[in-house]
């Protein structure tokens, strides 16, 4: 969950408890009110009927004053727009509680024809101090919306960055993040650009590197390749012709390790059968012999990647075969969805972590050919296309495998 989200649900909660206090506050203090004034009317309506039924008005209107009661004339409307919350009746007088609809409280009071309809005065600042509360909660509520509003606002640019840092991931290396505010998040801001223009000037760097020594070592290597046709047929000239062939194909796979780790390349997938697949790398290989290779396809399934990466990793693998294998031919099989390249030979003496680092190779093996860049480079070709590389040992033969 993000931090927004977790933000907003923290206020929904928020909210609904500062809602729920509320209602809650706000019905209990009403129902004090009316317990109190209740309780009140009873207590003082003996002493007032008394009054009333001796006819004593003078006497009445004294107390009403003293009790800060005020007298209602218009009884009839006041009736109309109240509920009766007490009620005690005689043959010759009643006397009733009622609540009117704008929450004020009446005590009336009847004997024969004589009646009085009266109101607590006191229970104004009652009522008013309620209303204070309520406005205090109603204010404690706005804030809580402003500072949750404020909050989003302020963490709103996170979002921003973190789909800034996933595009500059990505290869994009000339985002940049604009953010115009002063605090801690435009100082990450500010940070991330810094940052992300060191890392494209290395980046820029490299491939100006890169480009240079593939066009420095690919002139020397092309004449080199041409003086050598020309030179009479040896011992010596199949060792330079291998060794010139060696070191062009060193070059390209260095090229090709570096171009995927600085995310130079993106992979161009498309659909196409492990077929496919197999006479693609087969046709970057330069094989003498046809009989040092068997194919096995037991299921011609279905493969969503890049097919020039995808074949480049798997022509390492052939080529790895066919240099430490042996014994010929190597198998290359294809079966639910996995391509198993096996071959004769030892059991690798270190796991296979450990030869999908560059430059390295088994010490079993250090007489062999080879640079130690062809496992490196199946290795980057799978990850980048979330497939997984495998190996184990079996009956005296090697076989590592492309699980896609």
């Amino acid at each position: 969950m993000s931090i927004i989200h977790k933000v907003i649900l923290l206020f929904l909660i928020s909210f609904s408890l500062m809602i729920f206090v509320s209602n809650e506050t706000n019905k209990l203090t009403q129902t004090t009110i009316e317990k109190l004034l209740k309780e009140k009317y009873i207590q003082v309506s003996d002493e007032l009927f008394t009054y009333l039924s001796n006819n004593d008005t003078a006497n009445l209107q004294k107390k009403l004053t003293e009790l800060n009661f005020k007298t209602i004339e218009d009884k009839q409307h006041s009736f109309d727009a109240s509920t009766v919350l007490y009620e005690y009746k005689t043959e010759l007088s009643i006397i009733k509680i009622l609540k009117h609809e704008d929450n004020t409280y009446l005590l009336y009071m009847q004997y024969l024809d004589d009646d009085i309809l009266v109101m607590d005065g006191s229970q104004d600042a009652i009522f008013k101090e309620k209303e204070f509360l309520n406005a205090m909660i109603l204010a404690d509520i706005i804030i809580l919306i402003i500072l949750c509003l404020i909050i989003l606002k302020m963490i709103y640019p996170l979002k921003e960055i973190s789909k800034s840092i996933k595009k500059f991931g990505d290869g994009n290396y000339g985002l940049r993040i604009n953010t115009p505010s002063n605090d801690e998040i435009g100082e990450v801001s500010k940070t991330f650009n810094s940052m992300a223009l060191n890392i494209e000037e290395l980046i820029t760097s490299r491939q100006r590197l890169l480009r240079d020594i593939g066009h420095e070592l690919k002139t020397p290597i092309s004449k080199s390749k041409l003086a050598i046709e020309m030179m009479e047929e040896g011992k010596y000239k199949k060792i330079l012709k291998k060794a010139l062939s060696q070191m062009d194909e060193m070059t390209n796979e260095l090229l090709y390790i570096e171009k995927l780790s600085a995310n130079q390349h993106k992979l161009n997938f498309e659909k196409f059968n492990c077929e496919t697949l197999i006479s693609e790398s087969l046709s970057k290989l330069f094989i003498e012999d046809e009989t040092s290779v068997e194919v096995i396809i037991e299921s011609n399934f279905e493969i969503y990647a890049d097919l020039n990466y995808l074949s480049i990793a798997l022509k390492n693998l052939i080529d790895n075969g066919l240099k430490y294998t042996t014994q010929k031919p190597i198998f290359i099989i294809a079966n639910e969805k996995k391509i198993v390249v096996k071959s004769k030979g030892a059991k690798l003496d270190k796991p296979l972590e450990f030869y999908c680092e560059a430059f390295t190779q088994g010490d079993n093996s250090r007489s062999s050919e080879g640079y130690g860049l062809g496992l490196s480079l199946v290795k980057r070709v799978l990850d980048k296309h979330d497939f997984r590389f495998s190996y184990h040992y079996e009956d005296g033969f090697n076989l590592f495998g492309i699980n896609l």
